[in-house]
């Protein structure tokens, strides 16, 4: 690994309201966030381009955002796994993509400390929650979605329990903010940590080529201290191309910023800001001429691919740069010791 930059914690090297003014240039009237313009949407891409806009100063942007899916979710409380304006085009209705909603509201809150916006989406967060976990097994992960024909796939993927993990940690919040007990949720919420710490034999093997089902348990808090190190330094050469960033898949020599961006969040989240700093070093000047960040490049060759500039790429980049830099409130979301405050979370 390479030497720590000098990294100050008042001047970041992300320059936050471009990556935010382009999240907002496209989203649509609706609150709607494709990932580019003509592009389809998905239910937690669009949560984190929410959370892009958030850290930007883009409130009622971000709050649009939010309605965005109230007025879409469907009767069970789930999302379609892709949109263009508005149109559902694969009705795939995935656990993860419905749970993420949670995060993106608990975000906001921290940020705005509006009790009313909680109020206001605790119905469809509440629904959202109810939905993943009715998919859940009794060994405690949760099957990843239901086809459109109705059918329910089995399969759990490490990356998206991990994600539903820590939707589950901010959706307690949510309840605790606004007086409501949980008890079910508390306990499903322990079954999961549980499969995802003790039985990973009942998560598919397939999806290890990506980095996310690296870190993804240490970003979320599934794994801390010793066994979040422990994980860390084991895959650390299969992943991180040093000085560059993150393969996405470990068998292929493409880098992906949303992919450094989040093991950034994820040291953060160890409180290990030193190296959090140079990975999101490494990929803060991949930028075209009008500042928004590249999706990705090959290495060793450098060539940008693909071409297209994506919001929620923009998105996680803000969410590391805030870990490193408190931007705003929500600096301490993915923060494990944030969470410690409460131990009943």
């Amino acid at each position: 690994m390479s030497n720590v930059p000098n990294v100050s914690a008042t001047q970041p090297l992300i320059d936050v309201d471009t990556a935010a003014s382009m999240i907002l240039q496209n989203q649509l009237a609706s609150g709607e966030i494709p990932w580019y313009q003509s592009e389809k949407t998905d239910p937690w891409d669009h949560v984190e381009a929410a959370m892009g806009l958030a850290i930007g100063g883009y409130l009622p942007d971000a709050k649009r955002a939010f309605r965005w899916l109230v007025n879409n979710q469907l009767e069970d409380g789930s999302w379609y796994a892709s949109y263009i304006n508005g149109q559902p085009q694969d009705k795939t209705r995935d656990t993860n993509l419905s749970a993420y909603i949670a995060v993106g509201v608990y975000h906001y809150f921290l940020i705005c400390e509006d009790a009313g916006f909680l109020q206001e989406m605790w119905t469809t967060v509440k629904a959202a929650i109810d939905f993943a976990l009715s998919q859940q097994a009794p060994s405690g992960q949760i099957h990843w979605a239901i086809s459109p024909a109705g059918k329910v796939d089995p399969m759990a993927l490490l990356t998206g329990c991990s994600s539903i993990y820590m939707s589950l940690k901010c959706a307690r919040a949510i309840a605790r903010k606004l007086g409501y007990q949980m008890p079910v949720w508390q306990l499903a919420q322990a079954r999961l940590k549980e499969a995802l710490q003790r039985q990973p034999y009942l998560f598919n093997r397939a999806k290890s080529r990506y980095a996310m089902d690296w870190y993804y348990p240490i970003l979320t808090g599934v794994l801390t201290g010793i066994e979040a190190q422990k994980r860390l330094d084991k895959y650390w050469t299969t992943f991180v191309v040093d000085g560059n960033g993150v393969r996405c898949v470990s068998d292929q020599p493409w880098v992906t910023l949303a992919e450094t961006a989040e093991l950034s969040l994820a040291l953060s989240a160890m409180g290990n800001h030193g190296l959090a700093a140079e990975v999101l070093h490494w990929i803060s000047d991949k930028r075209y001429r009008d500042g928004a960040f590249w999706c990705g490049f090959t290495c060793p060759d450098m060539t940008i691919w693909p071409e297209d500039k994506l919001t929620w790429t923009n998105a996680v980049i803000l969410m590391a740069a805030d870990a490193l830099h408190e931007l705003s409130p929500a600096s301490c979301l993915f923060r494990h010791q944030f969470w410690e405050l409460d131990q009943s979370i």
